[in-house]
């Protein structure tokens, strides 16, 4: 059966994975907040990646199908950056999306969200147009509207299906489509700049306004040639950082999925330029297979290229790991993870100054006097290589994934709904999370079978050993031993540990299995590694 976010979004609630921020005052749109459960959850998610970025290689040895050797370094960058960063970076004046608002029931859209069917004539005239918000269920037209659009073409004309910033692009003149709530009038389309702005000071002018960072990336790149004089670090090398990001989205959505406040995980890779295009072959195929790896289905995941006509101006090559997320219609994918050949635009902007694309090249933007219209920040970012003895400026493949993301996906993919014997025996409705051991929040559960007859002293014997080797584990001696089975299974733990009778005569306990639901018995003194085991 086809997951339910409805019931994802239930359980993530009920469970203490993800609360709505500021709850109790009404919510807050496009902000979420992690409970007990949620927090050990993108804790393990930001672990696996670090270890997979930082602590899964070494510079001596090429991991397979790497071009060669490299070095991997982490940083931690400040949120708020000098205000020339985001005019060098070229965010200040296009990081943006176009939006329209409702003057009837003051709904807002972006443009590119709202879907339109227009009627064009055969003479290229719209003869009329009729906006709608795209559904899982059917992104498409009534059969009346559909009908009435017909109608309007004439002979020889054609319903086009487009969305309104394309529709207003393609169709200057048109007149817009009503508002696709209420059917009132919609705006023109106009730009909105996606960065929250803040003063620094205690006066607060222009002259003092500053930005939270839309994304982590310009810290890095600002830090190279730090991070190049300070770690003795040489090329190829990369380095990383898990951070949060804020964008001031129009209209933020499906859970945690599109947020205004969110963690990145990213890595900033520089290498020589002829060999740029072997590291983003490299890097794309080895960011998919760490989702891969950590218990998401290849058969729900696609590595897609993007389009010439996608690319942004400074991009040779863009590939998005994207997942069936539940929310999304038949068929559909949602960005993970996006990893980008970016050239040598950033390190050129930071230190000439913003570079635009004039004719299939990046040069710097002057202004009318002939100089630099943005400066940058005038200090050479090239890279000395002793051995050739060349100067160059190094090129850039960027592996950018969400945490929050990837933990929804991590959620989605675990999320199942079967049947499982109770404490009597009798096939009972199941909802378990087949987490990978690695990023379960919980590891194990230890559970005395009953609160006497010194069980529960022997099952804080076994919880505290497994919490000293530093393992998140759950102690429950409430209820029926059937009902904290399924109480573990709903929130992803691996392994349950039951001290029965017989612990007490032998030694053993019964270790159960959330996945197949098998139970063996091993010595009590084991369980630590048998569980280290189940983690890998």
């Amino acid at each position: 059966m086809p997951k339910s976010m409805d019931d994802i979004t239930s359980l993530a609630k009920r469970r203490g994975f993800v609360f709505q921020d500021s709850d109790i005052y009404g919510g807050q749109q496009g902000f979420w907040d992690y409970g007990p459960l949620g927090t050990l959850l993108k804790r393990n998610v930001r672990d696996a990646w670090w270890s997979d970025a930082v602590g899964s290689h070494n510079e001596l040895v090429a991991p397979a199908g790497a071009p060669e050797a490299f070095q991997m370094v982490g940083v931690e960058t400040a949120i708020i950056m000098h205000p020339r960063v985001w005019k060098s970076s070229g965010h200040y004046d296009l990081f943006h999306d176009f939006m329209a608002d409702c003057k009837g029931c003051k709904a807002r859209f972006r443009t590119d969200q709202v879907a339109v069917a227009a009627a064009v004539t055969a003479g290229g005239e719209v003869a009329a147009s009729e906006a709608f918000l795209p559904t899982d269920e059917a992104p498409t037209l009534s059969k009346t509207k559909q009908k009435r659009l017909d109608k309007k073409t004439g002979e020889g004309g054609e319903v086009i299906r487009t969305d309104l910033q394309s529709f207003t692009k393609q169709y200057p003149d048109a007149p817009l489509p009503n508002c696709p709530n209420c059917g009132g009038d919609l705006t023109e389309p106009r730009e909105f700049n996606l960065m929250f702005k803040t003063t620094l000071g205690a006066l607060g002018g222009e002259e003092d306004a500053a930005f939270l960072r839309p994304e982590t990336a310009q810290g890095m790149f600002v830090n190279y040639k730090n991070v190049l004089d300070s770690s003795r670090v040489k090329l190829p090398f990369g380095i990383c950082q898990v951070g949060k990001s804020f964008r001031n989205e129009i209209t933020p959505r499906n859970f945690t999925f599109r947020s205004r406040e969110f963690e990145q995980m990213e890595i900033e890779f520089f290498c020589r330029p002829d060999a740029s295009d072997q590291w983003y072959q490299y890097w794309r195929d080895r960011r998919f297979r760490w989702y891969t790896d950590h218990g998401i289905s290849e058969s729900n995941l696609i590595l897609r290229e993007h389009h010439q006509d996608e690319l942004a101006h400074y991009s040779v090559g863009t590939a998005d790991i994207e997942y069936k997320f539940p929310f999304l219609a038949e068929g559909e994918y949602g960005e993970l993870e996006g990893v980008a050949h970016r050239g040598d635009f950033d390190l050129r902007s930071h230190s000439e100054g913003k570079l635009v694309n004039r004719n299939g090249k990046l040069e710097v933007e002057l202004g009318e006097d002939g100089k630099p219209k943005h400066p940058g920040s005038g200090k050479s970012l090239d890279y000395f290589d002793a051995e050739t003895k060349e100067k160059f400026v190094p090129h850039v493949i960027e592996p950018s994934a969400g945490a929050d993301r990837a933990t929804l996906a991590f959620l989605c993919e675990a999320y199942e709904v079967d049947e499982a014997p109770d404490e009597h025996g009798k096939m009972q409705s199941r909802t378990v999370l087949r987490f990978h051991p690695r990023i379960a929040p919980v590891k194990a559960a230890v559970f005395p079978l009953v609160k006497k007859d010194g069980m529960p002293e022997k099952a804080a014997e076994i919880y505290g050993a497994l919490k000293r080797a530093g393992l998140e584990v759950a102690y429950d001696q409430q209820g029926a031993v059937g009902r904290r089975y399924r109480r573990q299974d709903e929130i992803g733990t691996p392994v349950c540990v039951t001290v029965d009778g017989d612990t007490l005569q032998d030694g053993t306990v019964t270790v159960r299995d959330r996945d197949t639901l098998e139970q063996s018995r091993i010595p009590a003194a084991e369980v630590t590694a048998f569980v280290r085991d189940k983690i890998g």
